[in-house]
């Protein structure tokens, strides 16, 4: 199936289980994979038959800089499911990346990747 994708976003947020990641924030990659038909959009040069780029960016925006989730999971989630509520998607790929976690040992980065579609 056809898809959009965005690669590497980054936003500054204040999601986390400990309480120094409440206070302090960090960064947040987003990565999108939007999946929908793009024959028509590409046929006819009609942004209205396809996702507006800067739209998504601006909904993804507003929740990872918007109120603080404990869990990644739970952004993943919410950002999953106000794009499929708002947008003409069949299925959506939100993968979530703390590059610098706050966990003991070495790590480049954690996250987490889900995949939903329209119920």
């Amino acid at each position: 199936m056809d898809h959009i994708f965005f690669e590497k976003m980054l936003f500054y947020g204040y999601h986390g289980a400990f309480p120094e990641e409440n206070k302090l924030g960090q960064r947040f990659q987003i990565d999108l994979k939007l999946f929908l038909s793009l024959q028509e959009a590409g046929c006819t040069d009609d942004l209205t038959l396809t996702v507006d780029y800067g739209k998504v960016y601006e909904t993804v925006q507003q929740i990872v800089e918007g109120a603080p989730f404990k869990l990644v999971e739970k952004l993943a989630e919410e950002i999953a499911t106000r794009l499929l509520s708002r947008y003409p998607l069949d299925e959506v790929v939100v993968r979530v990346t703390k590059p610098d976690p706050p966990i003991p040992g070495y790590y480049q980065s954690v996250g987490v990747e889900i995949r939903r579609g329209k119920q």
